[in-house]
């Protein structure tokens, strides 16, 4: 008989999923932490879920395919693994196939639910909020929205795709405020911050704000309290000009500036990410195999942790990408694309870093990171 790896991948898909699959197993907050990232692969994307334990050590618990196909390559993003603001749900861009993936987290790890077209070319960023999805998808400059009934199943919203401003943007990120009023969307080829404002319905206004970004290549993007935006700025690689900007979004759509430029010291500052508590920032610098850490004031003004930028080195060569941190703000994660590994900090009071230790061997073009 002769060996079929298409025909083989898709019956082990199909028997994986049939097998965790059941319709009395409802969405709960699974025992313990946990932090998700996917393979990227263009043979067939994968889901790979790691336990965290009480310490913040991370051991590989399953892999789960996406029924999608990766692009094997970096996505220049951020956001390609999504989890909601409940935890119910995990959402999975599979940029090579165009198409999106949605698992509901159930106590014995994740159960496949969906997956559908993304509605544009080469999806790479999505965000949820109170059963709204939007996809953001880089090759075809726009977004596409879609509506989660209880089951976790998705439904395009008529008329919700929206351009971005221009062709050729490169976009990186879609979020949505804290309020779920608007979306904003990072354009690193622009410069630029596209905001839409959404009606009572989740469909985005025709026309959008387009607001110049305060630093070169805006990348990375993350709400803080009272719907202050933190959005890094790589400044087009250039060594040691990253940034990190702070902006609050108004009522009416509008960036306004808190602070503007604030140096990392460091190269590349590409991906964004908060304590819950929203005291402290983090960005991941690939070009300087570091993170940087920020305080946060009352104000949502930014001030380094440390007088070189950075909070903690992750390797030589390690170039981290994506970071998470756990729900309950004890511990980070960040993924690195040069060494293919996991480094793992805990968080401390004062927002310093202590790295806990790392994972290896994790797929070569893996991208995503979501952490609870």
């Amino acid at each position: 008989m002769r060996f079929h790896p298409k025909l083989f991948a898709t019956l082990t898909f199909l028997s994986v999923n049939l097998a965790q699959a059941s319709e009395n197993d409802a969405p709960t907050h699974a025992d313990g932490g946990a932090v998700y990232t996917m393979s990227n692969a263009s043979e067939g994307n994968v889901v790979l879920a790691y336990h965290r334990a009480a310490n913040g050590a991370l051991s590989l618990a399953a892999t789960y395919p996406t029924g999608g196909s990766g692009l094997g390559a970096g996505l220049g993003n951020q956001g390609g693994v999504r989890l909601s603001d409940d935890n119910h749900w995990l959402f999975v861009v599979n940029a090579g196939s165009d198409e999106l993936s949605v698992f509901a987290v159930v106590k014995n790890g994740l159960r496949w639910v969906q997956t559908l077209k993304s509605g544009g070319v080469r999806p790479v960023s999505v965000a949820s909020n109170d059963g709204l999805v939007y996809v953001l998808n880089a090759g075809s400059d726009s977004i596409t929205g879609f509506k989660m009934n209880k089951k976790g199943q998705l439904q395009p919203i008529p008329n919700s795709d929206r351009p971005l401003s221009g062709t050729g943007t490169a976009p990186a990120t879609i979020q949505f405020s804290q309020q779920g009023r608007d979306l904003v969307i990072s354009e690193k080829a622009t410069n630029k911050l596209v905001v839409y404002e959404l009606d009572r319905n989740g469909l985005p206004e025709s026309t959008p704000a387009i607001i110049n970004s305060v630093g070169q290549t805006p990348f990375g993007f993350s709400f803080g309290k009272h719907n202050n935006l933190y959005v890094s700025e790589a400044a087009g690689g250039t060594p040691n000009a990253s940034s990190v900007s702070a902006y609050h979004l108004t009522r009416n759509g509008d960036l306004e500036v808190i602070a503007g430029k604030v140096a990392t010291n460091l190269t590349a500052a590409c991906w964004i990410s908060i304590t819950p508590d929203g005291r402290y920032l983090y960005s991941t610098d690939s070009g300087s195999n570091a993170v940087s850490g920020y305080s946060i004031d009352a104000t949502g003004s930014l001030s380094l942790l440390s007088g070189n930028g950075a909070a903690a080195f992750t390797g030589v060569g390690s170039a981290p990408i994506d970071m998470a941190i756990s729900d309950n703000g004890r511990f980070l994660y960040t993924l690195n694309t040069g060494n293919h590994t996991m480094s793992e900090f805990r968080i401390q009071p004062d927002g310093s870093l202590v790295p806990i230790g790392s994972l290896s061997s994790l797929p070569m073009a893996a991208n995503g990171l979501a952490a609870r």
